[in-house]
């Protein structure tokens, strides 16, 4: 690359002649800055006119600021095929991973590749290039050791032939089932007990200002209960509140496979009754998560609701996914809520019901996975994930009180901007069609916890902007140590820097403001009257982020500061948000 000796320095350390007589310059080449994410280590080019590298030996550097990988080696061997060109015949990987530098434990990884038997120029059938179906567990567990024979390319060392029978036998020691469970229990907040599991271990305890002190337990059913079938159900209770809360939900494979594993194909009933705050949507975290228990501000806005859902999904190899549902929705206001009111005073509404049907496609090609038995995390890669939503509210079916039409795209890219590290970035659309009260309009995403929330607005109050049309741009960038690893005790602690900007455009319609319609529910107001929600006026709201990650390895800090409304009573102008990460 014509930027690599910004990076590298290298060095013709030697030439050598191999038996066949043909020769080889050794080149050797090191970091710059021995912290960046690169190899040092050497490469061997042929001086029979092509130039072309024959060997690789690949090293990571002690000071990488990289987590959880202590050493990591790569022997790569390219052979001369029929066309001249050099191709890649062989490619070794070995890695010492640990959490601490220290070697007392961890885990050591091999991985071998080997390619033979190349063939040139020679078409092929276009079904060669579709996915392949993928194999189940059972079927490579049964293949013959007479396959593995005849198509291994290489031969096993003896350590290598006995690797099925030590993990076998590792699996089944009481002390490595004992680590499993703690390990699992932390990261995944589940406990195993074969045909299901008892958790989130997070939500067992939590408070809020509506429910007071909250208890719940939950779990679901595994794949050792069932392949086709699975049930989850949890039950919670509030002290203060002293009502009950209840999820039961079944879901029912129709490919054969776990609803965890892509492809899914599925369909999946529940209802769900609990407590809501409008305008906090959580990826990957529970609402009664203890940690987000603490929040700042007023915290009294809260809805009981009653959820009945239907959901079909539906996934293909090419990773396009589309889905059906209908849902049964009863909002019921609470804490300072209560009741919904019209804009004239003169009535007042217990509950609002609404019945919708939903149809959304997704398309994320060369989508990738954490594949786990119960889970699936999504790996963030280069290639976009494009989703779009309509939602159909149904008047007079199921008890639905209105009718009414709603859009919603959503479009998240990665962008790689080396040397400089990477930005994630999300674009959303969404417009309402129809005349509806505030809490079916687009409560914007807000957060008033101390946890700094990628895809919400971190200084933005609960409820404090609705929308029928809205669009958003949210830019998060990590340098990955481009800066601090240039700075000698920055470079040791090996913290990495953050930037981040968020933008949201919107505004109301005149059938959807409720000043000029009496029957629309009023925004809600504060114990004096005054109006806490607002809509977006022709300024867009605007907050922005500068971090430091990896702390510790897993922490990520950063300054907050709101940059419009600043008139808006009883809102942060800044504020400090702590994110828990786990990342290499």
């Amino acid at each position: 690359a014509n930027t690599a000796p910004n990076f590298y320095k290298y060095f013709i350390t030697d030439t050598i002649t191999l038996q066949s007589g043909k020769k080889l310059v050794q080149l050797s080449f090191t970091p710059r800055n021995t912290n960046d994410i690169l190899f040092e280590g050497d490469i061997y080019i042929t001086l029979d006119g092509n130039y072309a590298v024959q060997k690789a030996g690949l090293t990571i550097n002690k000071n990488i600021n990289v987590n959880f990988v202590r050493t990591m080696h790569v022997d790569q061997d390219f052979e001369l095929s029929t066309d001249g060109r050099y191709h890649l015949s062989k490619s070794n990987t070995f890695a010492d991973f640990g959490i601490t530098a220290k070697r007392k434990s961890g885990l050591f990884g091999t991985r071998t590749l080997t390619i033979k038997n190349f063939e040139i120029n020679k078409p092929h059938q276009d079904t060669l290039y579709k996915a392949q179906a993928e194999l189940g567990d059972e079927e490579l567990r049964s293949r013959p050791e007479s396959f593995w024979t005849e198509n291994r390319l290489d031969t096993l060392t003896t350590a290598e032939s006995k690797v099925y029978k030590n993990i076998d036998s590792l699996v089944h020691m009481p002390s490595f089932r004992r680590t499993a469970d703690i390990v699992n229990l932390l990261f995944a907040g589940f406990k195993n007990f074969g045909k299901f599991e008892i958790g989130p271990a997070s939500t067992f305890y939590s408070f809020n200002p509506i429910e007071g002190f909250r208890l719940r337990v939950g779990g679901r059913t595994t794949a050792d209960f069932s392949k086709k079938i699975f049930f989850e159900s949890y039950g919670a209770y509030g002290f203060k509140d002293q009502k009950w809360k209840y999820l039961f939900a079944t879901t029912y494979s129709l490919n054969g496979k776990s609803v965890y594993r892509f492809p899914q194909h599925y369909i999946r009933g529940s209802f769900q009754r609990d407590t809501k705050i409008p305008g906090q949507e959580l990826q990957f975290v529970q609402e009664d998560n203890f940690l987000l228990s603490f929040k700042r501000g007023r915290n009294d806005k809260y809805y009981y609701n009653d959820i009945y859902k239907i959901d079909y999904q539906s996934e293909y190899e090419n990773h396009f996914s589309y889905h059906i549902g209908l849902k049964k929705l009863m909002q019921t206001p609470a804490g300072s809520l209560f009741p919904f009111i019209n804009t004239q005073g003169t009535s007042t509404f217990t509950n609002l019901t609404t019945s919708e049907v939903n149809v959304g496609i997704r398309y994320a090609p060369n989508e990738q996975f954490y594949q786990g038995k119960l889970f699936r995390a999504p790996i963030i890669n280069q290639y976009p994930k494009l989703s779009l939503d309509y939602t159909k509210g149904l008047r007079n079916v199921l008890g639905g009180e209105y009718g009414y039409d709603k859009i919603d795209f959503r479009g998240d890219k990665r962008f790689y901007l080396a040397p400089f590290g990477f930005s994630d970035v999300i674009v959303e659309g969404s417009k309402t069609f129809g005349q509806i009260p505030y809490p079916l309009l687009n409560i914007h995403r807000a957060n008033q916890t101390f946890s700094y929330v990628i895809d919400s607005y971190n200084l933005m109050n609960f409820l404090e902007f609705v929308s029928d049309k809205s669009a958003s741009v949210i830019i998060d960038h990590h340098f990955g140590g481009y800066f601090f690893n240039k700075i000698p005790l920055l470079k040791k602690l090996k913290w990495r820097e953050t930037l981040s900007g968020k933008a949201l455009w919107g505004g109301l319609s005149a059938q959807n403001t409720p000043s000029l319609h009496p029957n629309l529910y009023q925004f809600p107001v504060d114990e004096n009257g005054n109006p806490i929600s607002y809509g977006l006026g022709k300024t867009p709201y605007i907050e922005g982020s500068i971090g430091i990650e990896n702390i510790f390895k897993f922490v990520r800090v950063d300054y907050v500061k709101r940059f419009t409304y600043l008139d808006h009573p009883d809102i942060a102008k800044w504020g400090i948000r702590v994110k828990i990460k786990f990342d290499f």
